[in-house]
């Protein structure tokens, strides 16, 4: 699983700084950990650069006609036109660029280089490193932490964020299934596009996909306590505004308390990833950290729809395809760059909420496959967005042309000696049956033959004979009387009711 580093800060916070700032490193999944100690100094100027930073990231794009109202009750997209715009991207890169050489500066002072450099010498620019970010105060933990040099010059490094309290979750089912079992809530899409994320997830290979479209809280709360969920995924409107909350439909709106015990059971019967697709979610993250869910992937802040969707997107051919759950994350976070001329800081928003006693998750060790998967082709166009028609069409085409090659085929009879063959065969290897009960049947040897008088005989039954035969058949009423004998002569008309049997009796089937 590479190299895990869990980095401590304790109870600092911006103003007061970190006084025992804590490493603690697992070289090679040892059992014990190397642990360095160091600490950071205040710095009270993060507090006003992040609220400046966050003030024009959402005035920036309101003034594009696009942003998410903060508020406790609001959840809709609205165009403000009293809000801020008096922000140019070139004053806002300005200040993301101040923001990444402050962060850096307050991680280079002497207290802390001994960690960085006690890092350094143990860990390898080609390991897999999994750095995990702890603290009491959670302004911390909202800190754009990817732009530390450290992942820079570690190209396969990732940061995660999590609480400093933290167990392994009680477990009542680890088994893998024979496919990842995915339950997706798609939420109120008032002013978003989520079916983008639908068409996504339906294409996953291996995977039981089970969707609640705009549920009510009965409905959620029931498939919670289904057994056996690996991932549980939202997409929809959310807010970390005083509580975490996500609008499950157009007029719901939850906070995870309000589905706890169902999130507790999922967790305990397996539940591994949650992914929150949707605005400002860290404060969802910290509901699920409370509950000991293994690892859940939420964005920071408000995000855009294309953005959200290409994230997903790259995550998940990146994922299912082989890919380590971190360097997965990082892959999708940093492809993000190519949409950042238009959506300025999308590189910012993904992160990983990490619990650091469980450990990360494989998506083949998920449905039970010891090679893995082949990676996920999604088709698009050049916005991203998934695009149904083709695979419909193609689809259809198929179907006409296979129908009218079935049907082609069996007009023509070429199919027919093998299908006889086939039912030859089946039937001889039906078990012996014993006679049916309801069936009579009358046989005439040859002695019988020749005891009738030889010159009233013709053919094997003589007319007097055939009559007696079916007057004594005809008194237990049965429902045919099958007659299978050869007479090609008239009926002598000294037996008129072996006539009338023969003319009129419709029970009587003859040859």
């Amino acid at each position: 699983m590479g190299q895990l580093v869990v980095l401590n800060l304790g109870k600092g916070d911006w103003s007061q700084g970190c006084a025992i700032v804590t490493a603690q490193l697992w070289v090679a999944d040892s059992l014990t950990p190397m642990q360095i100690t160091g600490s950071l100094p205040p710095a009270p100027e993060f507090t006003l650069l992040y609220s400046r930073w966050q003030h024009l990231y959402e005035a920036l794009y309101a003034h594009r006609g696009w942003r998410q109202v903060r508020s406790a009750n609001a959840f809709e997209i609205e165009d403000d036109e009293t809000y801020i715009t008096d922000v140019s991207e070139a004053e806002f890169k300005h200040l993301c660029k101040e923001f990444q050489q402050r962060l850096n500066a307050w991680l280079s002072v002497d207290s802390f280089t001994k960690i960085d450099r006690q890092l350094r010498t143990h860990l390898n620019r080609t390991d897999d490193i999994r750095l995990i970010i702890t603290a009491d105060d959670r302004q911390l933990l909202r800190l754009p932490w990817h732009l530390w040099q450290f992942l820079e010059d570690y190209p396969k490094a990732e940061i995660a964020v999590s609480l400093p309290e933290y167990t392994q979750s009680i477990k009542t089912d680890e088994s893998p299934h024979k496919k990842v079992k995915i339950l997706a809530i798609l939420g109120n899409s008032q002013g978003i596009n989520v079916a983008a994320d639908r068409q996504l997830l339906e294409q996953l290979p291996d995977t039981e996909l089970t969707l609640l479209v705009e549920p009510d809280l009965e409905s959620l709360n029931q498939h919670l306590w289904e057994a056996g969920w690996d991932l549980l995924f939202f997409a929809g409107h959310s807010s970390s505004q005083t509580v975490g909350q996500i609008q499950i439909n157009r007029t719901d709106t939850l906070t995870l308390d309000q589905l706890r015990y169902g999130l507790k059971k999922a967790i305990e019967r397996g539940l591994k990833l949650a992914i929150f697709n949707s605005c400002d979610g860290l404060a969802l993250a910290w509901d699920l950290a409370d509950l000991q869910i293994p690892q859940v992937i939420v964005m920071r802040e408000p995000v855009p729809d294309r953005v959200a969707q290409a994230f997903l997107k790259h995550f998940l051919i990146a994922f299912s395809g082989g890919r380590s759950f971190y360097l997965a994350v990082r892959e999708a976070r940093e492809k993000l760059q190519g949409l950042e001329s238009e959506f300025l800081c999308a590189t910012w928003l993904p992160v990983i909420c990490q619990n650091p006693a469980e450990q990360p998750p494989l998506w083949q060790d998920w449905c039970d496959k010891r090679e893995v998967s082949k990676p996920l082709k999604i088709q698009t166009y050049s916005s991203g967005i998934v695009q149904p028609k083709v695979k419909f069409a193609r689809a259809l085409l198929s179907s006409i042309a296979v129908t009218s090659l079935v049907l082609a085929v069996r007009s023509l009879g070429v199919l027919q000696p093998l299908e006889l063959w086939a039912y030859d065969r089946l039937l001889a290897f039906k078990p012996t049956e014993t006679p049916d009960a309801r069936l009579l049947i009358v046989t005439i040897n040859e002695a019988e033959i020749q005891a009738q008088e030889s010159d009233q005989r013709r053919g094997s039954l003589s007319d007097k004979t055939l009559d007696r035969l079916l007057q004594k058949l005809d008194q237990y009423q049965p429902r045919v009387i099958g007659l299978d004998i050869y007479r090609d002569f008239s009926t002598s008309l000294k037996y008129p009711s072996l006539v009338k049997q023969l003319q009129q009796n419709k029970r009587l089937v003859a040859i």
